[in-house]
């Protein structure tokens, strides 16, 4: 069992329970059941209350004794006896069965109709009748004061099958190219018709004529049924005389009294889905509409939602019990669905029990797998050193891995990691003593990652709450501390925030002068706390506030110190710049360094090392040295001597004659100057 709560309702699923795998024979799970402790505190309403597959449809008797569901495959009714909590009789058809209806009180009478237009009526002891109609039909209608049977389908035609003769009856014929859904109000049993163009067709069928017609497609239209086309109506469901129900197939429910053609209520499902049924729960005063989504119950006079149920799979059909907050669906899955709500009714006289084991077996989780059973991937199996039982029974191939016995699975875990039992305790430990912690005095314990930020926004949540800036700043604060999401802001140093980086200090400024704001209005605060308790008196008019005085100089104080963390930027950079341009070149030899022997270097003078490599030379000729320019990779040496005399020679020979051509080309303008004194030139 589970229970939920949607919109503070309780809602108890007592189909959900312990589940067993399809491959295990009937003797296994016998004994599983007798073995298991969990299978025998599982809560089985009906016993064996499935289908092999799937169920299409489900009802309950007039007597509310006997629980009737068709499903596949092969195609079946079950007949549950709730006396018993117990199936009491099971019948196989030759095709699907679309629709059923009782005709009796109990079982005894029961009339199905089918995919291939055939209809059956079966008796206590079985099949009475099998008969064909000429379309395919989907709904049906009895008319108890006439005997008649309605049958509905593909075609504009009502077929009329009366039971006390034995024959067809001359059709009603519609206006309508098919109809969806018939019904017939228990009160003054006008026939109700919901066809595919979106009306409800009203006949009488004591004069055999249509009554009235009701346009219900143009109450039901919205934007987004006009794309989906024109809404049909998929179900009918009279409540008493007046009021009737009406089911859309783009997943509208219309409240409409049978005296005007307005609907008193709209109640859109919004998953554009057909309405597959609707009820009337008078006790409560409340609607259970379902599509195959989910299960709307909803208040009949406001339209206001009650509550949900939203199963995982599909829903085909779904029954109210009378009087009571049991709800059962047939769904596309194994298992019908029973759902118990206490706030909607009682639980029926059958099951009484359920009002007192809700509370007390309550059981909220979900088991989404096989419990003895545990589904492991090949490279899991490889991990545990298990690949060698893959093709035997041990293993039961499933999808991409494999279902593992839990037991075997356990030892296996044990023998691969023997230290992790001791891990979980370790963790477990660890955890109880920081629950025991918390209830000590709590000191301000900041991360390691963004300290500075996590200090900021703990004052920010410990600040008064007096203006409307401060209670935005708190309530962002108390998000990013307490949001999940922004958990590894404070955890993962790649988040952590770098102070040095050009990005910060360009924003620093701003930061410092936040900063100084609020340290002037705590002073301030304090300041008037003391003005007030020494002198009470009121600032004098005219006069401005220190607000406005100081506004001026905090924002010159904040532009300074931009200046300032931009020129130590620009040096930074320059610093940096230059640095790179001066070092030194792979190619290059540092200063005051040069090549010299294996045997070492040979210190040079103060004199020789702002000296060229020329005048060293010759300074070392005159001394009687030789030069010797080596490696000291090598023994390889180099030495040259320099001819006095003949270059120096002509270099002064070219020098001369570079002079002398020079003064042959020049020409004096000293005359120029004497004659232009004091005498304009005539132009």
């Amino acid at each position: 069992m589970q229970v939920c709560q949607a919109n503070n309702v309780k809602v108890y699923n007592l189909s959900l329970g312990k589940s067993l795998p399809e491959w295990l024979s009937d003797r296994k799970k016998r004994a599983l059941q007798k073995s298991d402790r969990d299978l025998q505190h599982r809560i089985q309403l009906i016993q064996d209350f499935e289908m092999p597959s799937v169920s299409n449809s489900v009802q309950i008797t007039a007597d509310s004794q006997f629980i009737l569901a068709t499903g596949t495959y092969k195609p079946r009714v079950r007949c549950f006896e709730v006396t018993q909590l117990s199936m009491k009789f099971e019948r196989c058809f030759d095709s699907e069965v679309v629709k059923f209806h009782v005709l009796s009180e109990d079982y005894s009478k029961i009339v199905f109709l089918q995919c291939d237009r055939y209809i059956e009526f079966h008796a206590r002891y079985g099949r009475y009748h099998r008969l064909r109609i000429p379309k395919f039909g989907r709904d049906m209608a009895y008319h108890e004061p006439s005997c008649d049977l309605y049958v509905v389908g593909s075609s504009p035609e009502v077929y009329r099958l009366n039971l006390e003769q034995g024959r067809f009856l001359s059709p009603f014929v519609t206006e309508a190219s098919g109809i969806n859904a018939c019904t017939v109000n228990p009160a003054h049993h006008l026939l109700a018709l919901g066809t595919l163009e979106g009306r409800v067709e009203c006949w009488d069928p004591r004069s055999r004529r249509q009554a009235a017609i009701l346009d219900c497609a143009l109450s039901s239209i919205t934007m987004e049924t006009q794309v989906k086309g024109m809404p049909s109506v998929s179900s009918l469901k009279f409540k008493d005389g007046l009021q009737m129900a009406v089911g859309t197939s783009t997943g509208q429910v219309l409240i409409y009294d049978l005296r005007s053609d307005k609907p008193l209520l709209v109640k859109d499902h919004h998953y554009g889905l057909p309405i597959k049924a609707v009820d009337f729960h008078p006790q409560a005063g409340m609607v259970v509409s379902t599509d195959s989504k989910a299960v709307r119950i909803w208040d009949l006079q406001t339209s206001k939602a009650f509550t949900a149920i939203e199963p995982e799979h599909d829903i085909n059909d779904m029954c109210l019990v009378p009087s009571s907050g049991l709800i059962l669906t047939a769904n596309e899955t194994p298992k019908l669905g029973v759902y118990f709500i206490p706030s909607l009714g009682p639980a029926p006289k059958w099951c009484a029990f359920l009002d007192n084991l809700t509370e007390e077996l309550e059981d909220s989780t979900n088991s989404t797998i096989y419990d003895d059973y545990k589904f492991v991937t090949k490279a899991e199996l490889e991990n545990l050193g298990l690949t060698h039982l893959i093709g035997t029974g041990l293993l039961r191939a499933y999808m991409h891995g494999y279902f593992i016995d839990i037991r075997l699975y356990h030892k296996a875990k044990a023998i691969a990691d023997p230290f992790a039992y001791e891990e979980y305790r370790k963790n477990k430990i660890r955890q109880k003593i920081e629950e025991a912690r918390e209830s000590r005095v709590k000191l301000k314990k900041l991360p390691k990652v963004n300290a500075a930020l996590a200090s900021k926004l703990q004052e920010q949540q410990e600040q008064d709450q007096t203006s409307k800036v401060k209670r935005e700043k708190k309530a962002e604060a108390d998000g990013i501390l307490q949001d999940n999401r922004f958990a590894d802001l404070f955890k993962n140093p790649e988040f952590e925030v770098d102070e040095s980086s050009e990005a910060f200090r360009m924003l620093h400024p701003v930061i410092t002068k936040q900063q100084k704001q609020q340290q002037k209005a705590a002073q301030k605060r304090a300041m008037l706390q003391q003005f007030d308790e020494l002198k009470g008196e009121e600032e004098e008019e005219g006069r401005p506030s220190e607000d406005e005085s100081s506004s001026d100089d905090d924002d010159q104080s904040w532009r300074l110190e931009l200046r300032k963390q931009h020129q130590m930027l620009r040096d930074e950079r320059k610093a940096q710049a230059a640095a790179e341009w001066s070092a030194p070149k792979f190619y290059e030899l540092k200063k005051g360094e040069e090549f010299s022997s294996e045997k070492g270097m040979r210190k040079m003078s103060k004199r020789q090392i702002g000296t060229s490599l020329a005048a060293r030379v010759a300074l070392e000729e005159e001394q009687g040295e030789v030069k010797q320019v080596g490696s000291s990779i090598g023994n390889q040496q180099l030495t040259f001597s320099l001819k006095k005399g003949a270059t120096e020679t002509k270099f002064k020979q070219d020098t001369v004659e570079h002079h002398r051509e020079r003064k042959k080309l020049r020409r004096s303008a000293g005359h120029l100057q004497g004659k232009s004194k004091g005498k304009p030139f005539n132009r």
